[in-house]
């Protein structure tokens, strides 16, 4: 379909993705712990525990079945701070995404750090803990964000 006299070509498209994805037993069993308000990453063959986790060890591809609890508590390796929340980002005011590493795991978790204020209140190397949503559905939203470790919030 023609633009009258502009010589664009433009024709009406839909971009939309019409199924939902199976999860599989180590991201399925992760979920289904948020759901029931406990963090799992898996062991892999050289002991370093990934959160969260994969079904096959990304060093060596071999499969990873052994699950271990961790801490809902860590340390923030690295953010980036968020002044102006979109639409549909996690929270309607200022946060930081960052890395988390949790006390137990070897890898860090993107998620989002609620600091109740501004971003001079973030910090690398501060001490976080989750904080559960009301409603758990099995989701990463199950933890509704992250917020300092001394915080009442």
């Amino acid at each position: 379909m023609e633009a009258a006299g502009s010589g664009v070509l433009r024709a009406p498209y839909v971009l939309e993705y019409t199924y939902r994805r199976s999860l599989g037993p180590v991201i399925g069993r992760f979920l289904s712990g948020l759901r029931e308000g406990r963090i799992e990453g898996v062991r892999t063959a050289a002991g370093r525990v990934l959160v969260p986790p994969t079904e096959y060890d990304p060093e060596t591809g071999e499969a990873t079945t052994e699950f271990v609890p961790v801490a809902e508590t860590g340390v923030v390796t690295t953010w980036a701070w968020v002044s102006e929340p979109r639409p549909h980002q996690p929270l309607d005011r200022p946060f930081a995404f960052a890395l988390i590493l949790l006390d137990g795991a070897d890898t860090a978790l993107l998620h989002v750090v609620d600091v109740g204020g501004g971003a001079e209140r973030m910090a690398t190397g501060m001490r976080v803990r989750a904080r559960w949503s009301a409603t758990r559905v099995g989701a990463i939203q199950d933890i509704a964000c992250f917020v300092p470790e001394a915080s009442d919030r």
